[in-house]
């Protein structure tokens, strides 16, 4: 089979196609043939240095979509020609991910997709509709996804033109959620416009904190940031009482400098949401509610929801590591095989 590996961590240029065995699923196991696999920011961040465990040899890539072709003893619940989305693969304890032809996940890493749903879709599910509905469900208002567990809610969604924040816009609209995202261009208000979203604001055209006075003077309940240290003194000033920060997006050394007095008379709630640290029991609620969402037709990818599609071959992953580094607005996808 052919796969995209690396042996040691830098550029892009560390990628390389190489052939690999088939591998076979041990006990719990399931093998995937993997057609569609996306690109997410932590895939070049693992690659440049970032967490790769001891491994000699990497395979990038935490979110797939593709078929069922082989399980391991005592799997129930998933057959051979099952159509699937996969996530956290690379960081579920292996070196090979999805940039890979044929992928062997713990079962419980692996979910049906919902009929109708296309593999593009399945492939951008994982890090981003998940880490969105972390940050969703971080609040005091819901713990879980569902139509009506954010009704009479207000979110604030910081960069609602990112593959994140178009999720969380989907997720909340979807919740019964009033929605209002930051954006940056025209451009891009009109794909949080396309994902659902029910006013934009340009930060850079004038005070984020003066335009969420006049569109919801009560404040929001929640806020869903991928920059906090920018957008910290932002979000403290457009929160209710008792309201959420929940953050998801960092670097080595970022840091932000809290206006601690602001937040102890706000009652505020500052919520990290990193999916490799959340724990099992959250990820299996994200996963289900994500797919709940999808089957119901509220989560979707492409122009027409916001997120503008990027197909990358198999060979080409270090260009697709590339575009997503260097902020393609969308969502990148490896096309690892025919449907």
């Amino acid at each position: 089979m052919r796969a995209v590996v690396y042996s040691e961590t830098g550029p892009s240029s560390v990628l390389t196609l190489v052939d690999r065995p088939v591998p076979e699923p041990g006990p719990g196991e399931v093998r995937v043939r993997v057609v569609r696999a996306g690109v997410n920011p932590t895939d070049w961040k693992f690659r440049a240095g970032g967490m790769n465990g001891d491994f000699t040899e990497v395979s990038p890539g935490q979110d797939a979509a593709g078929v069922v072709d082989a399980v391991g003893e005592g799997v129930t619940g998933l057959e051979v020609g099952e159509r699937v989305w996969t996530y956290l693969a690379q960081a579920a304890g292996r070196a090979y991910g999805t940039a890979i032809e044929h992928t062997v996940q713990p079962a419980a890493h692996v979910v049906p997709l919902p009929v109708g749903a296309s593999f593009d879709l399945g492939a951008a599910l994982g890090v981003p509709a998940m880490t969105a509905h972390r940050a969703l469900t971080s609040g005091e208002d819901a713990d879980r996804i569902a139509p009506g567990s954010l009704s009479g809610t207000t979110v604030l969604v910081q960069g609602g033109a990112g593959a994140v924040g178009n999720a969380a816009i989907q997720l909340a609209r979807w919740a019964g959620a009033q929605v209002v995202a930051t954006v940056s261009s025209e451009e891009k208000a009109a794909l949080a416009i396309a994902a659902g979203a029910h006013q934009t604001v340009n930060y850079r055209a004038g005070s984020v904190p003066d335009a969420l006075a006049e569109i919801c003077p009560e404040g929001v309940d929640l806020v869903v940031d991928v920059a906090l240290g920018p957008n910290l003194a932002d979000d403290v000033a457009v929160l209710r009482n008792r309201g959420t920060i929940a953050f998801y997006g960092a670097n080595p050394g970022d840091e932000a400098h809290a206006p601690v007095r602001d937040l102890m008379i706000k009652n505020v709630r500052l919520q990290g949401a990193m999916l490799y640290f959340v724990g099992a029991d959250l990820l299996e609620a994200a996963a289900a509610d994500v797919n709940a969402a999808v089957d119901a037709g509220a989560l979707r990818v492409g122009p027409d929801a916001g997120v503008p599609l990027h197909h990358f071959a198999l060979e080409d992953a270090a260009a697709a590591h590339d575009a997503v580094e260097n902020g393609a607005v969308g969502k990148v996808l490896l096309d690892v095989s025919e449907a």
